[in-house]
Order: structure tokens, then sequence, then C-alpha cells
């Protein structure tokens, strides 16, 4: 079992007191009624928009399959939509604001960001290729390394053609 996720019945029972909080706060603010109300809407909301995000994905998945591309972006959007919209027909007011968040399309920029760098971790370098496509490798200039006192010969593979390849990161943990 992974390590983290012996946190998740904690990190339930904490989302559910705090929605609570939020839930008496509004509440006390604004009136009993309107704090149903407002979680009632947002649940409503919610499935509307999880039927239309699921469409969404998979129209974008299978666009891309039918063109050849790589489907990983149309993946991993469809992915953020329809959690933000879950989380949006989720119960709750707390849950509801990060749902809509996640739907707004600068913030929903970083979130499909982080779950692409999240898949790219944990699967190989060539599955992660083959779902988003060719990888940008960023070299920065270090400081120089010194030389060997004796430099070593080159390796010559392939009777000194190039080979296509690809960089392949080492495993952490």
């Amino acid at each position: 079992m992974r390590r983290g996720l012996r946190f998740v019945p904690l990190a339930l029972l904490l989302a559910v007191v705090a929605e609570l909080a939020v839930f008496v706060v509004v509440g006390r603010a604004a009136g009993f009624g309107v704090a149903v109300l407002a979680v009632f809407a947002a649940s409503l909301l919610g499935m509307v928009l999880l039927r239309r995000e699921g469409m969404r994905a998979w129209r974008g998945f299978r666009a891309a399959a039918e063109a050849g591309q790589p489907p990983g972006p149309q993946v991993t959007d469809g992915l953020v939509g329809l959690l933000g919209a879950l989380l949006l027909a989720t119960p709750g007011l707390l849950s509801g604001a990060v749902g809509l968040l996640l739907l707004v399309p600068p913030v929903r920029g970083l979130a499909r960001s982080g779950v692409r760098r999240a898949a790219e971790r944990r699967v190989s370098s060539m599955v992660a290729g083959d779902l988003f496509g060719p990888r940008w490798v960023r070299v920065r200039r270090g400081t120089p390394q010194p030389a060997p006192a004796e430099p070593a010969e080159p390796t010559v593979v392939d009777g000194g053609r190039a080979i296509e390849g690809e960089i392949v990161e080492p495993r952490q943990g």
C-alpha cells in the first residue's frame, strides 16, 4: 500500500469538518435558508456540468486519437474539468468553491499542468511521450566541471551514426 493512502481517512474527516464549519459560518452570516439554497444550487450546477465536461473530455480524446496526436493534453484537461464538476456536485460550499475554481480557465490551466507533471513522474518516459508528445528539456549552463586527468576515449556506437533515443530520468524512491 502506498504511504500517502494511509492519510486519506484523516483528510476526508478534515474535509467534512471544514465543510460543516463553512456551512455554519455562511448560515449565521446569510441565514440558514440561503446556505441550504446555495448548497442545493451548487450541486445542481455541478450535476449539469458533470455531463457537459464528460462529453467534452470524450470528444477531445476522440479528436486527438483520430488526428494521430497524443491524447494526453485532452485527457488531462478533461480530468480537471470532471474533477471540478464533481466537486461542484458534491454537497458543500467549500468543495463547490474549489470545483468552481477548477472550471475557471487560468486555474484550470495550472491544475492541468500539475496533473501532467504528476503523470509524467509516475509513468515511463516512453509512455509519457506517447501520452503527451515529445518532451521539452531545458538545459541550463552550470559551473564547468574540471576535466578528468586522462581524456576518455569517445564511445562509438553503431558505426558513428546518430541514433535516436530519449532522456531517461533516474527513478527516485
